[in-house]
């Protein structure tokens, strides 16, 4: 079983810059691919970032391409967004995701994924 645990969210400025940590823990800990998403109240939860875990391949939604970056160290089996000039507008619960090989060609749709951590809170103030 493979566990994922989201760290690094808070209340923060507009304008400022956040950090948020995924740690993923298992047996046998090998995704195809490991993404992010966020849902903000009565919104759909939606793709922001992924990267395969194998390769330098990287994804982004284009609302978040320039501003976000996802990186990841396979050693610490734990993958990164980082985000900067940050919107009151991106106040929501983010998650990260990992999975198996049937997210090949579907990496910015979220039923792909195998496994979600329990989220992190971003709060951005005006």
């Amino acid at each position: 079983q493979v566990q994922l645990v989201e760290s690094g969210g808070g209340l923060v400025q507009a304008g400022d810059s956040l950090r948020l940590s995924c740690a993923a823990s298992g047996r046998t800990f090998s995704p195809y691919a490991m993404g992010w998403f966020r849902q903000a109240p009565g919104k759909e939860r939606e793709f922001l970032a992924a990267t395969k875990w194998n390769s330098q391949n990287t994804y982004y939604a284009d609302s978040v391409k320039g501003r976000f970056a996802i990186s990841r160290d396979n050693a610490k089996n734990t993958v990164y967004l980082q985000m900067n000039s940050l919107k009151p507008e991106y106040t929501a619960v983010y998650y990260c995701a990992a999975g198996r090989d049937g997210v090949d060609g579907y990496i910015a749709t979220k039923d792909k994924y195998d496994y979600w951590g329990q989220g992190t809170q971003v709060t951005v103030a005006s």
